[in-house]
């Protein structure tokens, strides 16, 4: 995480405001819930073990064996049992 000198973001009214709270120490300011993003939509890696997920359900059932999609997909063959049995 970068930090960033308050004086620089912050008008001086406000800024006066904080420091009667905290004088010269760090603090971290959360994310407003709305505006928080959910696992993996930044980076893309949600919607790819999503379509793989759904690979592995079409490939399960077209009669492809557990063992050979979790040496396929090099999954342990109980992640594949939970990804084809996953109750949607």
């Amino acid at each position: 995480m970068k930090y960033v000198s308050a004086s620089d973001i912050l008008p001086e009214p406000l800024l006066q405001e904080i420091q009667k709270y905290v004088q010269g120490r760090t603090i971290y300011i959360p994310s407003r819930e709305d505006g928080r993003k959910k696992w993996g939509q930044l980076s893309g890696q949600r919607d790819f073990l999503r379509k793989r997920n759904l690979e592995i359900r079409q490939s399960f059932r077209k009669g492809i064996g557990v063992e050979q999609l979790s040496q396929s997909y090099c999954l342990a063959e109980e992640t594949i049992q939970k990804i084809v049995y996953q109750k949607k």
